[in-house]
């Protein structure tokens, strides 16, 4: 909820988040809105509430086009993690995991239980069944920042098949289309999808066709962890586009890379996929994390077949010894066309574990799985499938597998938006904590990568046209009073692979819907934040 208060943000260098540079002047924000932005002289305007940038960076609020907070906001309504960095907005339901639609009180424990390696868990209830209700409990709870949601090809597969890894039958990819449209209707942003994770490695092109179709009538986008961004790059990006093209619907590319020594240094054949897209007249952009390493279940590393029955197939068949076996060679000799081995991808040397959830388990937190086999004097599979069985399947993982070079070179693009993918818990990937003072810091004031007012378009203007949030992303009268003051020569993110939790600095104010979520670099413990409706 706004303050009814008029807010004068004074003597500030305006970045407007459209990438024009920036100006001297003067911000006016009434009931959740701004109002007027004065350049020169502001002697003149007045508010009941001033606060003095002092020559300070004021900006539009960051948009998160890449969140994984969904639970996490019912355990912190304040997401302090999140508002800390200048996030004022946040796209949920990613990688085609949805909290909704799933009815039932057993399906819905079913589909938390498959999800709580990735999404994490909530004490607060699973109290909704379809798009609508999620949100509508969100809104209840109270939020710092606003949030909308994408509908996930997983849990729309999930509620019509389960876990189950067939082909569906005709009528079935209607019923999962009419359940995307549904979710669209009850004002779902987009459609996502993880085509690396059970249940949807197992949908073929057709059904992925079928569903992201339901997008057209909408003009909404189609939002994917592609099949692989590793060995098969190639073929999964050329899927994506290629529905994109068919069925005239924007694309969104899920944190951009090319990953595995296989792939490293060919950044730039990626980014003339991407010119090659837009010349057929397809609207792609993208995201990324502006790291080297990505994050992801532990129980990502299994080949698909494990997670056929769901979490408790999946420990039965860890307990059984000849399946491990079958699993070792199945990553060794990569035997699994279009399986996306993210162990044999990385080596075990560069998986470290980023999360579990027993005390007993905590200092293993930051070793690699290549270490902790040493130490436990067992094979490298066997940690995982022992961690996954001694956690419940409950770990979350960091995979060491790209190149500087590549992050930098997709980083420049000016498709490129920025996003944390940011999992929650333990010791997480700094991108958590650190993804957008990272990209001010280091990329912008250390290395002179990017200007300023190009990072800051990558963060506001261009995730907002993305994602069709039509009122946010710009500084300009009318438009939502999300914002972010920041210092440019103290902003940086302080997480780091080692001490990942730790918050940033030069990050002063941030407003949202004009009310502020942080002062003076602390959390207020207001939640302003709207739930966002696609309409």
């Amino acid at each position: 909820m706004a303050t009814d208060a008029q807010l004068l943000i004074r003597d500030a260098r305006i970045v407007d988040g459209s990438g024009s540079p920036w100006y001297t002047g003067h911000v006016l924000i009434d009931d959740g809105t701004i109002t007027e932005l004065r350049r020169g002289d502001g002697e003149k305007m007045t508010g009941d509430i001033v606060v003095d940038a002092d020559s300070r960076i004021v900006c539009p609020g960051f948009i998160d086009v890449h969140s994984h907070s969904d639970l996490e906001l019912f355990e912190d309504g304040t997401l302090a993690p999140k508002i800390r960095q200048g996030i004022t907005t946040e796209i949920l339901g990613q990688d085609g995991f949805s909290m909704a639609p799933v009815t039932g009180r057993e399906a819905q424990q079913a589909w938390q239980d498959t999800i709580a390696d990735l999404a994490g868990r909530t004490d607060h209830g699973w109290t909704w069944d379809s798009v609508s209700e999620y949100l509508a409990a969100v809104e209840e709870h109270g939020i710092a920042p606003n949030v909308g949601t994408l509908v996930g090809h997983g849990t729309v597969r999930f509620e019509v098949m389960g876990m189950s890894d067939r082909t569906p039958a005709a009528d079935e990819v209607e019923a999962m289309a009419d359940l995307v449209t549904a979710g669209l209707e009850q004002g779902a942003v987009g459609f996502s999808t993880g085509l690396v994770y059970p249940p949807q490695y197992n949908a073929d092109t057709a059904e992925v066709a079928a569903l992201a179709s339901r997008l057209h009538p909408y003009g909404r986008p189609f939002v994917a962890h592609i099949r692989s961004e590793g060995r098969w790059l190639w073929e999964a990006l050329d899927e994506f586009i290629d529905i994109g093209a068919e069925y005239e619907i924007p694309l969104h590319l899920s944190h951009f890379k090319v990953a595995g020594k296989q792939q490293q240094g060919k950044s730039d054949r990626a980014l003339h996929r991407l010119d090659a897209a837009r010349e057929r007249g397809v609207d792609i952009t993208a995201d990324q994390y502006p790291y080297a390493a990505g994050s992801s279940p532990l129980s990502a590393l299994l080949p698909p077949w494990v997670h056929t029955d769901g979490p408790s197939g999946v420990l039965e068949r860890l307990h059984d010894s000849e399946l491990r076996e079958r699993i070792k060679v199945d990553i060794e000799r990569w035997r699994i066309e279009g399986w996306e081995n993210y162990g044999a991808q990385a080596g075990w040397d560069n998986v470290v574990i980023a999360h579990v959830e027993s005390d007993a388990n905590e200092h293993l937190q930051g070793m690699s799985v290549a270490a902790i086999a040493s130490e436990r004097g067992v094979h490298p599979v066997d940690v995982v499938c022992d961690l996954l069985v001694e956690e419940e399947l409950e770990v979350t993982s960091i995979e060491h597998g790209m190149a500087e070079e590549d992050v930098e070179r997709i980083m420049a693009d000016r498709r490129a938006a920025v996003a944390t993918d940011g999992l929650f818990g333990g010791q997480p990937h700094p991108r958590t904590y650190g993804t957008y003072p990272r990209i001010l810091g280091t990329y912008v004031r250390e290395r002179n990568h990017l200007e300023l007012e190009e990072a800051i378009r990558k963060m506001t203007s261009l995730p907002a046209r993305a994602m069709g949030l039509s009122s946010k992303g710009l500084l300009r009268p009318e438009m939502d009073a999300d914002i972010v003051v920041f210092d440019p020569s103290l902003v940086d993110a302080r997480s780091t692979f080692d001490s990942s939790t730790r918050f940033p600095v030069g990050i002063d104010h941030v407003l949202v819907n004009g009310e502020p979520v942080v002062t003076d670099g602390e959390v207020t413990g207001n939640r302003p934040g709207a739930v966002i409706r696609a309409q």
